[in-house]
């Protein structure tokens, strides 16, 4: 399954997922959607744990980044609604660049303060959910985790890894494709997906956490946290 047709501008930002290319007031300048394919056009997504999102996004989310590649947290979990139950869909993630500066951590006034112009683009990848291709039954009867996804520095990687830049600022983006099964489908692939981003799941990319909160907040949370206080394991 080809990517490239799910790579685009950012798009407008909001709680319950805007889709990409599809403003709404108060969220962005709206642009002309493209028309969908009736089996995406009414694909709604949720963000799981959205409370937890907001919380950290409150403090400003930072996410470690690491040679070997290091999970989220929170987790990135959605719950779907809208797909054709027989229909097959497979299910992706990007990161795109906020903007294109380099930032650092000013610990006087516990704050974000931008360093310079962003580095050089790491390599652009997505991450399929390993699930995928599945029923459209299968993916709406259960919350969708992507807890396989790993974060890495490593522009060398080739675990397949998302490769990110330190102190740079992304957005998780979230993609559905309906699996055409017509001879000429690619020629309907901008029809066939549709795209979705929440503004709470913003983050910072670091190789240690910056803030203190933050890290207090995923010693809180997370269930994996304890790491911190014996060994650290892989998932942190």
């Amino acid at each position: 399954m080809g990517a490239p047709c799910l790579l685009g501008p950012l798009p407008a930002c909001g709680r319950f997922g805007v889709p990409a290319g599809e403003g709404a007031a108060g969220l962005g300048d709206s642009i002309q959607p493209a028309r969908k394919n009736q089996h995406v056009s009414n694909v709604s997504v949720q963000l799981e744990m959205r409370s937890l999102w907001e919380e950290f996004n409150s403090l400003g989310t930072e996410m470690i980044v690491t040679k070997a590649g290091r999970r989220m947290f929170p987790t990135f979990q959605v719950k779907l609604s809208g797909l054709d139950p027989l229909a097959d869909y497979v299910l992706l993630m990007d990161f795109m660049p906020l903007d294109d500066k380099r930032y650092r951590y000013a610990f006087h006034s516990s704050s974000w303060l931008v360093a310079g112009r962003a580095d050089p683009a790491a390599p652009g990848r997505v991450h399929f959910h390993p699930d995928s291709p599945a029923k459209g039954g299968q993916w709406m009867r259960q919350i969708v985790s992507f807890d396989k996804l790993k974060l890495t520095n490593n522009l060398l990687d080739d675990n397949g890894h998302i490769i990110l830049n330190s102190m740079h600022r992304y957005q998780p983006r979230f993609h559905v494709v309906y699996v055409d099964p017509r001879r000429d489908s690619e020629r309907f692939a901008h029809e066939n997906f549709k795209s979705f981003t929440f503004a709470e799941t913003q983050f910072m990319a670091v190789t240690a956490y910056q803030n203190h909160r933050i890290t207090q907040l995923k010693i809180a949370s997370n269930p994996f946290a304890k790491g911190f206080r014996d060994c650290e394991p892989d998932d942190w």
